[in-house]
């Protein structure tokens, strides 16, 4: 059965426009509480990213859950990994996150942790939609739920993150840049990076409710990069909105995406003996190049469904702990229970300092495969597999590349798009074959 509300990544939307408005985030609080309830005393933690709106959906998720009778923890501004990190070790019945994480001010979103630090299992989700369609009701006063701040929440989680490397470990020495995106880590990141060691040069790090993530951050590294030459630093952290985000520029301001920090991670990991199984989780989008380069050090490359909640089932079913996305998602399973930038930033810096090579050196042990990805707008839903031409064009242009490339053609989760992907090692190849095959789907449909 199909969920109403939750999708793969929680609930999310534009700000004012069902389901993204004060009254459903009221009912959505007390069908949350009416769910913990049920299992016992305990308390929620709720957590949100700078945008604006959060104010107005933190009081009435807040007003929800104390109709329910549960009790509330507020976290304020904190990355969403660091509000997974506190519902586990403070053993919360939940962690609710108010986040859009990457998208503009204007759209916001919820997302929930379970005790264990991750996302809430299906039939979870499936009992909170069952009563928010319910009329809302209100426990007797004397059972109200109480509210109350959390005012050591950045300061736990700071100390949680510099933990995932070992103390022996100095940065001194290491100049960087941190750009925060205006976003939950700009409380957080700034600090975690100085008290193990590093120069910390801070960007993106004034929020005012509707600049999260404006041309900065993970999604937008150019002004990061340019800082990075301008301050003659070793490197340069960018994060998103949310903090789940993690993607690096070099000291020549070159970018390095997810796909080559998580070889980079792999590579450690390997080395150390703490690559379980030989094996790192990519997902259907993962570089080419890096499926190579692992396979040259003999680790194999499990490619996942486009998605976080995809990478994490696979790694949980292979008992893996690296895995992730191009855009800078990187589940170090060893040491959290979801994606986080500054964790994953640290394993970075720990092999940087371990081996005395810099990031640019670093990334040289993976060449990307040029890869392009378009899009074509369609009017209905579309199963691709089920139209013959285009299957045709695909294995034709399969056969042309061989094992020296790759296609994929998938229907967008979330818009009304088909993607069009191909990589390979001729970058002039690899325009002629997708523009080949954006025909080929226009035609087609």
């Amino acid at each position: 059965m199909k969920k109403k509300y939750f999708g793969t990544d929680g609930i999310r939307g534009e700000v004012g426009k069902h389901p993204i408005t004060p009254d459903f985030m009221l009912q959505l609080g007390w069908a949350t509480g009416r769910v913990f309830a049920e299992e016992g005393h305990g308390f929620v933690l709720v957590g949100k990213d700078t945008r604006i709106s959060g104010y107005m959906f933190e009081s009435a998720l807040e007003a929800g859950l104390s109709a329910a009778g549960v009790d509330t923890r507020l976290l304020g501004p904190m990355p969403t990994p660091g509000i997974a990190y506190l519902t586990q070790t403070l053993r919360a019945k939940a962690g609710i996150v108010i986040s859009a994480s990457h998208n503009p001010y204007y759209d916001n979103g919820i997302k929930f942790f379970s005790v264990n630090g991750t996302k809430l299992p299906d039939e979870l989700e499936y009992k909170i939609e069952s009563y928010i369609d319910s009329p809302m009701t209100t426990v007797e006063s004397s059972k109200l739920g109480k509210a109350k701040r959390l005012p050591d929440a950045a300061g736990r989680y700071i100390e949680f993150c510099k933990s995932t490397v070992p103390t022996r470990l100095d940065f001194k020495g290491l100049r960087i840049v941190i750009d925060c995106a205006h976003g939950a880590t700009y409380h957080i990141a700034p600090h975690v990076f100085s008290e193990v060691g590093a120069e910390v040069v801070a960007i993106g790090v004034e929020p005012d409710g509707l600049n999260i993530n404006e041309e900065c951050g993970a999604t937008k590294p150019e002004i990061l990069a340019e800082k990075v030459i301008e301050y003659r630093a070793d490197l340069g952290i960018a994060l998103d909105g949310d903090g789940d985000r993690l993607i690096m520029v070099d000291h020549q301001g070159e970018v390095v995406d997810g796909d080559e920090l998580i070889f980079i991670i792999a590579k450690a990991k390997q080395e150390a003996g703490e690559l379980k199984g030989n094996m790192v989780v990519g997902t259907l989008m993962t570089n080419l190049g890096m499926e190579v380069a692992l396979k040259k050090l003999g680790v194999n490359l499990l490619r996942a469904n486009v998605g976080d909640r995809y990478v994490m089932e696979m790694l949980v079913k292979h008992n893996a702990v690296l895995g992730g996305e191009g855009s800078g998602h990187i589940i170090c399973l060893d040491k959290t229970t979801t994606g986080d930038g500054i964790v994953a930033a640290l394993q970075v810096l720990a092999q940087i300092q371990l081996s005395g090579k810099s990031l640019h050196e670093l990334k040289l042990g993976m060449q990307k495969f040029p890869q392009i990805l378009k899009n074509v707008r369609v009017n209905k839903k579309v199963n691709i597999d089920e139209v013959e031409s285009i299957q045709k064009a695909v294995k034709a242009v399969e056969k042309k590349m061989g094992e020296k490339g790759r296609v994929l053609l998938r229907a967008s989760g979330t818009e009304p798009l088909i993607r069009v992907m191909v990589e390979g090692e001729s970058e002039n190849e690899v325009v002629n074959h997708v523009n080949y095959l954006l025909d080929e789907v226009k035609k087609a449909i």
